[in-house]
């Protein structure tokens, strides 16, 4: 009989590993792994909220109708479109916005520290918080917007920002209500694109500006063909995740709008069919088709990430 080979110690080290990342690879399947399963399943199947209590008792009916009521319905490209015009609009107003603050606040001035330090309060300020401000200040019948632009601007009726699909401005018509939510999510954001910009600037070299000085470069040559290079890599970045977070939004548009006034987005789309419809199956086959889309953008966000790691 011979006797066991002992242990080696390499064996040992990932033997102890795996033990260590267990729990967390637990949490992981049971938070993540088994609901996407599920959403899967659900999403190939007719299911409703009334058939949950006799899953597993009856034989499940599998096909594409979900899908392919998807693909067919106008609530769903409505939904799509929004969401990547709302999406869009707030990572370029977001990048926009945080690019001005992060230049103004470039050179040292008294009070900087105190300046930067109220631009983070919109991005720390709790969600729930933040949209209450909003609707009382654009509130139609007490709403300090709203009584402003009467007394001042001479608004003849009070206007429902948050309700109002959309509204001639010179002619041409304004989507009111969702440019609303972009502003809202714009000002939520932008103090993140402004952290990271600011710390791109800071580690720019000042020697590259003051022999640009020398060659006789002015304040807006330095600006195009010396600063924003430098922020590229970092803006793309900005841009797509900032594009990503946006489009799968739920809480900033339900809380402002709850869908109304063409806000409509995926996010609160899947919640009507799941929640109002009590459709289980199409709920799951939009949350999948959405799923879809973010994997695309976040295999974009890692070509990205590895072009910005490589570059200088």
């Amino acid at each position: 009989m011979t006797a066991a080979r002992p242990t080696t110690t390499r064996a040992r080290e990932n033997r102890t590993g795996w033990l260590l990342v267990s729990p967390s690879l637990m949490v992981v399947a049971l938070v993540v792994l088994v609901p996407f399963a599920l959403v899967v399943v659900f999403g190939f199947s007719e299911v409703r909220l009334v058939d949950i209590p006799y899953l597993g008792t009856e034989p499940v009916t599998w096909s594409l109708d979900n899908f392919r009521r998807a693909a067919a319905s106008q609530a769903f490209w409505g939904a799509l479109w929004t969401t990547v015009l709302y999406a869009g609009l707030t990572a370029v107003g977001s990048l926009a916005v945080g690019l001005v603050l992060a230049l103004a606040l470039r050179r040292p001035f008294r009070g900087r520290g105190l300046v930067r330090a109220l631009l983070l309060v919109p991005y720390v300020l709790p969600v729930v918080a933040a949209a209450t401000i909003w609707k009382t200040l654009l509130n139609p019948q007490y709403g300090l917007v709203n009584a402003f632009g009467r007394a001042y601007l001479g608004w003849d009726a009070p206007v429902g920002f948050l309700s109002t699909t959309s509204a001639d401005v010179g002619g041409v018509p304004v989507p009111v209500a969702l440019l609303v939510v972009v502003l809202f999510d714009v000002w939520k954001s932008a103090p993140l694109a402004f952290l990271f910009l600011t710390a791109r600037l800071q580690s720019v070299p000042g020697e590259i500006e003051e022999a640009a000085a020398l060659d006789g470069a002015n304040r807006r040559q330095t600006l195009r063909f010396i600063l924003l290079p430098q922020l590229r890599a970092v803006a793309l970045l900005l841009l797509l995740l900032r594009f990503i977070w946006s489009f799968q939004t739920f809480d900033d548009v339900y809380l402002l709008t709850e869908g109304a006034g063409s806000t409509q987005v995926m996010a609160i789309q899947v919640y009507t069919e799941l929640v109002t419809r009590a459709d289980i199956g199409s709920a799951a086959a939009f949350g999948l088709l959405m799923s879809l889309v973010l994997v695309v953008l976040l295999a974009g966000y890692v070509v990205l990430s590895r072009r910005a790691g490589e570059g200088p």
